[in-house]
Formats: C-alpha cells, sequence, structure tokens
C-alpha cells in the first residue's frame, strides 16, 4: 500500500479539494445512515413489545452515560407520541422520518461518487501527458533499444489498468474506512462487549484475503508484458505487411501472434480467476462472522445482565451486516491495486528514463551561425557497442557543402546526429562558432539546422501542416513559396483539396519524390543556416531524383550543407567531400582530386560506375 499511497500524493495534489469534498460527503453519508439503523430500534419496540410503552422515564442529557440512556430517552420520546396520537401514527411518522434520512444520506453517497470523477478522469490524462512529454525530452538512443508496440501499450493498456485498478477504487478507499469507523464507533456505544469480540475475528478474514491475493502483481506483471509483445507485433506486422504478403509469411505471422495471445490468455485467466475468488471468499468469510456473532450475541441477551436488548441487537445486526460490504470493497481493492501497481512499475520505467542530454542551467547564446562547425577529436560509441567514432577532427565552415561518404556502418549518420545533440559524444567535443554545443541551448541549436532524411518523416495531417510543421504562425503565401521552391506547387495543386489535401499515415497516399519534396519545403519555410541531407535522393527513381535534386540545390544555395551521399554522383559539385570508413576520416578533398588519388573514394566510384 506504500507504493499505492505514493502514486496517489504524486498524481492526486492539483485534485485535493475534490478529494475533500468527498471526505465530508462520505462522513454526512455515514452518519445519516447510521441515523436511519439507529430508528429501527423504536419502530421494532413498538411492533413487538407495544406493553413497554409508558414504562421509561426521562433521563437528563447531563447525566447521560452511554448508549442505553440514549436508548432509553428515545423509547420515552416516542412512548409519549405513541400515548398521545396512537402507534399508528407514530409508525407512520418514523418510517417517513427513516426514508428521509435515506434520501439525504443517498444523497452524500452520490456527491462522493461524483466528485471523484474529475480526480479519476484528470489522474489519467496527466498521466498519459506525462508519459508523452517524456517520450518527446527523451533521445533518440533510447528509442533504438524499445519496441514502439512495447511503449504504445504502456501508453495504452498500463494506463487504462491503472485507471481500472487504481483510480477507480480510489472512491471506495476514501468511503469504506470512514463507514468502518463511524459503525464500528456505533457498535461499540450499542455493546462493547459484542463488538470487541467482533474485531477478533476481522483480522482472520483481512489476513485470508491478502493470502489469496499475494501472487497477484507478478501475474499482473508478466500478463501486461504480453500485452506489450502483442502490441509489438501488431505494429511491426503493419509496417511490414508489404514484405509479408511477398514472401507468403501469412501463416508465420499468424503462429507467432497466436503464440504471444495465448500466453497472454493463459496468464490473464490466472489473474482474472484470483480476482473473481474475492466476491465468494469474502461473502463466505462474512457470513461465518455474522453467524459467530448471533450466536453470541444471543447468548448475551439470554443472559441475566445484558447490556443489549432483542431490538437493539436486531439493529445492532443490521449495522453490523452493513459493516461486510465495505470490508468487500476493501478486499476488491486489495486484488485491483496490485494489478494496477504492476502496471505502474512499467510505466515508470518511462518516467524514470534518464535523459543523457543534459541541458545547462545557465546555457551560452547562439542567435545565429557565424562561422563555423568544429569536430575536435570527437569520439562515440552506442552503449554495449563497438567504437563508431574514433577521434573524428573536421571543420565545416559556414557557406560550404560538405559531403560524407563511406560504405554502410563508416559511421556517416552518427556523425551528423552529433552535430543537433541527438547523442552527446563521448570524448572531444563539438563546437559552433567557438561554443560547445554542449553547453547551447537544445532548442536555439536545433533551431539553426533542417534536416531532409532519406525516408520522408510526415505526418498524418493536410500538406499544408506538414510543410508548415514547426514553423509558427505561417501563412498560405509562405507555404506554397516553399512549396514552389521545392517542385511541389504543381503536384499539390493537382490534389482534389490542394494543400488542404490530408496525405495518409507517414504521407502514403503521395509517391517517393512528391513526399521527399514534401520534406524539402518543409525544411526551405524553417530557412534554418545549417542543413543536414541524409541520403536524400537514395530511395527515389532516377526521374524523381533529378527533381528532388533540383529543389536540393535550390535549398543549399547560401547555406551550410552536411549531405550524407549514397550515390557519388550528386556530389560532384561540394567543396570538400569527407571519405569515412571503420569511425576514420580516411580521406577527404574534392571530387577530381579523391579520384586522382587513386584510394578509398576511387573505388567507391568505380563500384557504383559499374
Amino acid at each position: 500500500m506504500k507504493e499505492f499511497f505514493k502514486i496517489i500524493r504524486r498524481y492526486a495534489r492539483p485534485y485535493y479539494t475534490y478529494l475533500l469534498g468527498s471526505v465530508g460527503l462520505n462522513i454526512l453519508s455515514a452518519v445519516f445512515n447510521v441515523f436511519s439503523f439507529s430508528l429501527l430500534i423504536p419502530i421494532l419496540k413498538i411492533l413487538f413489545e407495544p406493553s413497554a410503552i409508558g414504562q421509561y422515564s426521562f433521563i437528563p442529557w447531563n447525566e447521560v452515560s452511554g448508549f442505553a440512556d440514549i436508548t432509553n430517552n428515545a423509547y420515552w420520546l416516542v412512548s409519549n407520541y405513541i400515548l398521545q396520537f396512537g402507534q399508528s401514527r407514530v409508525l407512520f411518522a418514523l418510517c417517513l422520518v427513516f426514508c428521509g434520512l435515506t434520501l439525504i444520506k443517498t444523497s452524500c453517497y452520490f456527491g462522493s461518487s461524483a466528485v471523484m470523477v474529475p480526480i479519476r478522469t484528470g489522474i489519467v490524462k496527466d498521466m498519459r501527458m506525462e508519459i508523452y512529454n517524456k517520450i518527446l525530452s527523451l533521445p533518440i538512443g533510447f528509442f533504438s533499444q524499445e519496441r514502439k508496440g512495447d511503449i504504445i501499450a504502456r501508453m495504452s493498456g498500463d494506463v487504462q489498468e491503472v485507471e481500472t485498478s487504481i483510480t477507480s477504487v480510489l472512491d471506495m478507499l476514501i468511503k469504506n474506512p470512514i463507514l468502518i469507523v463511524i459503525y464500528l464507533a456505533v457498535l461499540f456505544m450499542m455493546s462493547w462487549e459484542l463488538t470487541l469480540f467482533t474485531i477478533v475475528f476481522a483480522p482472520l478474514m483481512l489476513f485470508t484475503m491478502s493470502a489469496i491475493g499475494r501472487k497477484l502483481k507478478a501475474h499482473s506483471l508478466q500478463a501486461q508484458r504480453y500485452w506489450s509483445d502483442t502490441m509489438s507485433q501488431v505494429e511491426e506486422t503493419l509496417g511490414g505487411l508489404r514484405i509479408i504478403k511477398a514472401f507468403l509469411a501469412e501463416k508465420k505471422m499468424a503462429g507467432r501472434f497466436e503464440n504471444v495471445t495465448e500466453a497472454m490468455r493463459s496468464k490473464s485467466s490466472k489473474v482474472s480467476i484470483r480476482q473473481a475468488s474475492a466476491h465468494p471468499v469474502s461473502e463466505l468469510l462474512g457470513s461465518i462472522m455474522i453467524a459467530i456473532v448471533l450466536w453470541f450475541g444471543g447468548t448475551l441477551i439470554l443472559g441475566d445482565h445484558s447490556s443489549i436488548d432483542a431490538p437493539a441487537f436486531l439493529s445492532y445486526m443490521t449495522i453490523l451486516y452493513s459493516i461486510i460490504q465495505p470490508v468487500k470493497d476493501l478486499s476488491k481493492a486489495a486484488y485491483a491495486i496490485p494489478r494496477g501497481l504492476a502496471s505502474m512499475e512499467r510505466i515508470d520505467k518511462i518516467l524514470s528514463a534518464e535523459n543523457p542530454i543534459k541541458e545547462e542551467k545557465h546555457p551560452l547564446e547562439l542567435k545565429s551561425f557565424e562561422k563555423s562547425i568544429e569536430f575536435k577529436d570527437v569520439s562515440f560509441k552506442y552503449p554495449k557497442s563497438r567504437q563508431i567514432l574514433d577521434h573524428v577532427n573536421l571543420e565545416i565552415p559556414k557557406g560550404k557543402t560538405i559531403a560524407i561518404v563511406g560504405a554502410s556502418g563508416a559511421g556517416k549518420s552518427t556523425l551528423v546526429d552529433l552535430i543537433p545533440r541527438f547523442y552527446d559524444v563521448c570524448e572531444g567535443s563539438i563546437e559552433i562558432d567557438g561554443k560547445d554545443i554542449r553547453k547551447l541551448s537544445t532548442r536555439e541549436l536545433r533551431s539553426l539546422m533542417g534536416n531532409v532524411n532519406q525516408e520522408p518523416i510526415l505526418f498524418n495531417d493536410t500538406i499544408f501542416n506538414n510543410i508548415a510543421f514547426g514553423v509558427e504562425n505561417a501563412t498560405m503565401e509562405d507555404v506554397v513559396r516553399a512549396a514552389k521552391i521545392a517542385n511541389a506547387h504543381d503536384f499539390i495543386m493537382e490534389k482534389e483539396k490542394g494543400y488542404d489535401e490530408n496525405i495518409g499515415d507517414r504521407g502514403s497516399k503521395l509517391s517517393g519524390g512528391q513526399r521527399q519534396r514534401i520534406s524539402i519545403a518543409r525544411a526551405i519555410l524553417k530557412n534554418p543556416p545549417i542543413l543536414i541531407l541524409d541520403e536524400a535522393t537514395a530511395s527515389l527513381d532516377t526521374e524523381s531524383e533529378k527533381i528532388v535534386q533540383e529543389a536540393l540545390d535550390r535549398l543549399m544555395s547560401n547555406r551550410t550543407t552536411i549531405a550524407i551521399a549514397h550515390r557519388l554522383s550528386t556530389i560532384k559539385n561540394s567543396d570538400e567531400i569527407i571519405v569515412m570508413d571503420e569511425g576514420h576520416i580516411v580521406e577527404r578533398g574534392k571530387h577530381d582530386e579523391l579520384i586522382a588519388l587513386g584510394g578509398y573514394y576511387k573505388k567507391l566510384y568505380d563500384m557504383q560506375a559499374l
């Protein structure tokens, strides 16, 4: 329960006003409930002992010493009314008062539940926002080690489980202890011997319930892991559907999905069976307790010095039975909370993930790019990986176009990813205008850069919003101008809705060349002084490449450009070509110089020429 209350303190803080309102309404509900039960005593007295009417004398309130004296005065008051108005009228009046008190009680009960709704929905919304903001803040390296399907499962299934298993029981965890405490206080007033005897058996019930639910958290954690595996499988299937169909692998993928869903079904069944046992077990234990109390209470009434009479005992049993339901609800909470805690444990894996990209408290200012980007003895490796970059030194002057080439795994993309601080260097430093980028604001640093990747990253939105992405208050004129420079305007206007056309998931309604031109238009609109091209034409056909290359040439004009090149024919006019191999710069120079050198670059060029 310590973990549970830690979660409540963490997320319920903005909703304390609602919590206090719920506590107040629950107290009123319990008090009026007790009053309505207390009315049963004089009602039963009228029904079963009419001969006792007129036998009671009033005890001054300053001399009242216990529940028996209070009951005596109630009997005296009812007896007087009966003598004055008759039994039927008084009985009818008491029944009306009973209904009125019940109406007030149920209204308070409803109100206490209603004020909990904003807490439950608010906590879930806040939790989802916290996870989403954490995802946005984490570096790219974190997601190379985590499956996207697993992250989606934590944001959907695990958060839903927390709502079902934790926030939904918050109401009963406030209400039921209040009911139990008030009911027990009244029961002690009615008969302390009987109540003390009852309490002896309560720990036995709680111990039995906790013993049954002890392994529930572990089973729930495993079930949620299988749910993550299921979501990952679905995500992989949707992403690779073309390959699955092309290689006739439907049965193979269905078999994999069958295995993981069967494992989840088996584990979920165990969890559900344990949860289902909560009600019958608590019902049985409650009935046993009631039977024992009936036996013991009966012996007290039959004794010569009983502190409670038969009508009071029946009222006592009514209140005692009313405690059974709150205890049952608490037992259900004892089952539900471990499931929620298991999901919260998985959520916390994301929320507690450390971001290695540290921001300076007082970062240096960098409003513009004036001189150069410089790599100083830079080394880098991914966790549990070989060395990717090994003591790289490189200067990229402002306004120059630098191409980076090399075989797969040479470290080209990693070198470029270090500039916007998608990762931090392990050794050495990268400086812009003489300032270490680790001492700059990440937001300011990345505002100077634009990216065009090999696989255009587009969103399920309109063409306008995709081009204007990341640029605040962009006008239609600005977007159209950028699209024209990117050779995208003509095909956009051929669409039925023009710039308001939705392009589908990841731009699925567009061709590869069209997606790339939208991506280029987005970079043009941002108008960054530093441009990073990551094999921007590698996946295009010859015709599309020509159109996109024209757009890129316009984009690169008067900018500092760092281009990772796959097709060497596209970088002949670069100011300098950097040739990389296994994390080292092995050659550098202009195209003609490197060809004349007859080294590694010429070997790569000749292979492509073939």
